[in-house]
């Protein structure tokens, strides 16, 4: 199976900051970073991946949760010098940036790290990030989806438009680059208009691996079309089998088989010596929230403000949202479904956010992982540590071993870029002469 370390803040707990074992001061301190990269590399790891936005939590939850973070990508390019294997996945939004400094930032990151670098394409799943790039409201969720997919085509063809072999560097005849080998892409589409090429050369994995994170049916759609991996969130393994089914069977309508997409659903892991124990610690983090954080986190969640409405009433009807729609109707139908109020469904998503938690021993959480993988639900995971360092320690040293023994895992790299450890081929170059049309 496939492993990604998810870093997030100082743990995916919505109280992780306040958590003994939680470095919560280092949340803007390359060591502490450095520390979990190496940590998640000792266990072999996929990769390590940092979601992102561009605003800070609502004024609900900003006084009451971990709200500052490093820009990734920065971030990233720091971490590929003081590590040697693991890949490099940041979050990247399709609707408040451009895609050459995209195509570029990510071509250079694959370049530094000798083929490690991927780049999670989201939308942005919160409205109130219009309000920081001169935007007076979010662009509609279908369109956001239209502009992603135009976006992602003008990306990749900025990566294709050097070919491989287009770098001479001849000194004696002063030949640098063979400029036949270099294309201007000439883009023009309903939202960008690029002439190209990029002034980044081809990168070693051909280009960075494209990771898509959304479950809506416009996000499945995109991931249909364009991704590699789908991080996801699914709460039961019928749905995620039921996820994992109907996208393999959608990419056969693309031209792409089942092998060219890895699915991996998050899991929130909380792990004891013993089922007591982990219980024990999950309630020691429950009882670390306070009551306007949940509101805030959840409130960001479904792009509504909750804070209006009696903590334990029930959740509002809400027509719909313009934000994340996959986690809106999650949320929603999870609320339904245990008839929980805004203080109950707050709680209940404060560590995994929507995500699947397990809490048990080491064998019992490879048991779960185990029967999600062998049973057709996911290719692998991405590894939400409840607090960090601990959490991410204590998965590396317990889970991975067994994992390892029951022959699940893998025990050593078996190649240096990210390509090779999710086992994907390298894209053929559409300028190439010998791409097939």
């Amino acid at each position: 199976m496939h492993l990604g370390a998810f870093l997030y803040y100082v743990g995916h707990h919505l109280a992780a900051w306040r958590h003994p074992g939680a470095k919560s001061n280092g949340i803007m301190d390359l060591k502490f970073y450095k520390e979990l990269a190496q940590t998640a590399e000792r266990g072999k790891f996929d990769m390590i991946f940092l979601a992102d936005n561009v605003v800070v939590p609502n004024d609900t939850a900003v006084s009451y949760t971990a709200s500052v973070k490093p820009e990734p990508i920065t971030l990233l390019s720091a971490l590929s010098a003081v590590t040697e294997y693991i890949g490099l996945a940041a979050t990247v939004t399709t609707t408040y940036t451009e895609p050459y400094h995209i195509a570029r930032m990510f071509a250079s990151l694959d370049h530094l790290s000798g083929g490690r670098a991927a780049w999670n394409v989201v939308t942005s799943a919160y409205s109130t990030e219009a309000y920081n790039f001169s935007k007076e409201k979010h662009p509609d969720h279908g369109l956001r989806y239209q502009r992603a997919k135009e976006y992602i085509d003008v990306v990749k063809s900025l990566w294709d438009s050097w070919e491989d072999d287009a770098l001479v560097i001849d000194k004696e005849s002063g030949i640098f680059a063979d400029s036949s080998k270099i294309h201007a892409i000439d883009y023009e589409g309903e939202f960008f208009s690029v002439r190209g090429p990029l002034n980044v050369s081809r990168t070693p994995q051909g280009r960075p691996v494209i990771i898509q994170a959304g479950s809506s049916g416009a996000g499945k759609e995109l991931a249909a079309q364009t991704a590699e991996v789908i991080f996801t969130a699914q709460q039961t393994r019928e749905e995620a089998e039921a996820f994992y089914s109907s996208v393999k069977k959608q990419l056969i309508q693309y031209g792409r088989s089942a092998d060219e997409v890895k699915i991996m659903p998050g899991v929130f892991p909380i792990i004891g010596s013993t089922l007591k124990e982990a219980k024990e610690k999950e309630a020691y983090l429950q009882e670390l929230v306070h009551p306007m954080a949940g509101v805030g986190l959840l409130s960001d969640l479904m792009d509504h403000d909750l804070s209006v409405y009696p903590l334990d009433g029930p959740l509002p009807e809400f027509a719909e949202t313009n934000g994340g729609k996959s986690r809106f109707d999650l949320l929603v139908n999870l609320a339904k479904k245990e008839n929980l109020t805004i203080r109950e469904l707050s709680l209940r998503i404060a560590g995994a956010r929507g995500h699947r938690t397990l809490v048990g021993t080491p064998e019992m959480i490879a048991d779960q992982l185990e029967e999600w993988f062998v049973n057709g639900a996911a290719d692998g995971f991405n590894i939400m540590p409840p607090y960090l360092p601990g959490g991410l320690d204590e998965f590396v040293n317990t889970v991975i071993p067994v994992l390892q023994q029951r022959g699940l895992f893998r025990t050593e790299y078996a190649g240096r870029m990210l390509r090779d450890h999710l086992g994907l081929a390298k894209p053929q170059n559409k300028f190439s002469k010998s791409a097939v049309l």
